[in-house]
């Protein structure tokens, strides 16, 4: 069917042509390594093929920076990833109170071959932070977070927002939908006002305000399709990395939903 000029708006007009947002552009979708936790890496690395998840965040508890973990855990499974068809492209190293906590996550994360590190470094410290990270050629998300009992430094977009403020690009957030919503804000508005500085998503879904009970997405708060929907208007191009954060055998839950996270992608 072709259509003339009036024709064509007409047909929009009237929902004749359903046009999709961001025709041709995918999300990427990937999984932070906090969510297989509980089994090894050997193990991770098989789930991950077997979901053919070619992107990742290392989120796992023994590779984070205050453990102070050896270079060669690093590499040994970098060469498992390498073999696999895996990147890391992002590494989170959540304590970066000085020089040091970022110079030796940079390390890591340049043995991981990642382009971006995860962190929540505050004060004095953003500035080197970013010069640095300029100088590396990667780039920093500032990450939001929920505690319980206890204020964060960074829990709304606007503390976000301040903390970025005179930093360069290098510099952006990486938004946790979950975390969002635990500290009682909206997480489709959160995406609006942090888009420009969005460097990677950590994507899950929250039972309740003040509180971090993980269900599957669409089941809890975080308003998953409107967030997906909010992330295609922006083009954004990083990775959205599902997070489940729940002991227990969560294999199939996982599975369900890296499926149900691509439909919307």
């Amino acid at each position: 069917m072709t259509y003339t000029r009036r024709g064509l708006a007409q047909a929009l007009s009237a929902g004749a042509l359903c046009v999709p947002l961001m025709a041709g552009r995918r999300l990427k979708i990937g999984i932070g390594a906090y969510t297989y936790h509980a089994i090894s890496t050997d193990a991770m690395i098989d789930q991950l093929r077997a979901l053919k998840v070619t992107e990742i965040e290392m989120s796992r508890g023994e590779f984070m920076n205050f453990n102070k973990p050896p270079a060669e855990l690093f590499g040994s499974f970098r060469s498992k990833i390498d073999a696999a068809g895996i990147r890391c492209v992002s590494y989170y190293a959540p304590t970066i109170k000085d020089k040091a906590d970022l110079d030796g996550a940079i390390r890591f994360a340049r043995i991981l071959g990642c382009s971006n590190i995860t962190g929540d470094p505050t004060g004095g410290v953003l500035k080197y932070v970013d010069e640095r990270m300029s100088e590396e050629g990667m780039s920093f998300g500032i990450h939001n977070h929920y505690f319980k009992n206890r204020k964060f430094d960074y829990e709304s977009p606007e503390d976000i927002l301040r903390a970025l403020d005179g930093l360069s690009e290098t510099v952006g957030c990486t938004l946790d939908v979950g975390h969002i919503v635990s500290c009682g804000h909206d997480t489709v508005d959160a995406v609006r006002k942090l888009g420009p500085r969005l460097k990677l998503v950590h994507l899950k879904d929250i039972q309740a305000r003040g509180g971090e009970v993980n269900v599957p997405l669409g089941q809890g708060l975080c308003r998953i399709p409107e967030v997906m929907k909010e992330l295609h208007r922006i083009g954004f191009k990083g990775l959205i990395a599902l997070e489940y954060e729940k002991d227990g055998d969560i294999l199939d839950d996982v599975r369900r939903q890296i499926a149900a996270a691509r439909k919307m992608a």
